[in-house]
């Protein structure tokens, strides 16, 4: 039986949800605090793993950096690939799933955003992801890693949502807690005229001393913890939680 993540229909379907313009007009901003956070020089050679379309990739090479993005999904590396020739950028794309890509000591710094950490159902598989990234790492670099917390996610926990785009696109979601808060089960029903489509999707779930003890275990030297991309505390007032791991 194949994971959720594997469904390419997902990935095509939910794009303009998941990579909406209030999302895509952030991007700029993310890029000034990572930069800040991993510490990079103009010309530094990041790792955008899980890049999607490209959108983290795209601003960093604008920048002067040197981006190899990877993702697993075809239809989101040939988008990405249009819009690097459109501007003539030189930025490489890999398709490749995130437990096997390994370059050693390769990377100046690397990037997982927008809750890419944590698809596998056996977390065994999220601890070879950070022990690759790790590797690919050169001494001293940086990953940031940006999720949803557990903890975040409990204090506003809710069993249904919905949104309605300017298009019409109406977006519902159902919410289940699994195995005691480790994982969240999210179930995304897409409605738009007459068309209706469904996907169902499982996160595993960390809190800040979880993801902190894991990449330690990873070999990560140092782990930081912030509430979100511009470093203010991971208190009662985070947005995100963002682990800087230090190689």
């Amino acid at each position: 039986m194949s994971d959720w993540f594997e469904d390419e229909s997902l990935w095509s379907t939910f794009a303009d949800y998941m990579f909406n313009p209030v999302r895509l007009a952030r991007t700029h901003t993310e890029v000034d605090h990572l930069t800040i956070l991993l510490a990079l020089r103009r010309g530094a050679h990041l790792l955008d793993l899980c890049c999607g379309p490209g959108r983290h990739s795209l601003e960093f090479a604008r920048r002067g950096f040197k981006v190899t993005g990877v993702d697993r999904t075809a239809r989101y590396l040939e988008q990405a690939r249009e819009a690097a020739r459109k501007e003539s950028l030189d930025v490489e794309f890999v398709q490749s799933d995130m437990r096997e890509f390994i370059r050693p000591a390769a990377f100046d710094g690397a990037i997982s955003m927008f809750t890419s950490f944590g698809y596998f159902n056996d977390p065994a598989d999220d601890l070879k992801v950070a022990r690759a990234i790790r590797e690919s790492l050169k001494p001293g670099a940086k990953l940031v890693i940006d999720i949803n917390g557990k903890e975040l996610i409990a204090a506003k926990f809710r069993e249904r949502d919905w949104s309605r785009r300017d298009d019409g696109l109406i977006v519902m979601e159902e919410r289940r807690v699994l195995d005691a808060w480790s994982r969240v089960e999210s179930r995304w029903i897409c409605l738009q005229g007459s068309e209706r489509r469904e996907v169902t999707l499982v996160v595993r779930l960390y809190s800040a001393a979880e993801l902190v003890a894991m990449l330690k275990q990873a070999g990560f030297r140092e782990v930081a913890v912030h509430g979100s991309l511009a470093a203010i505390p991971y208190d009662n007032h985070a947005e995100r939680l963002v682990a800087v791991a230090t190689k």
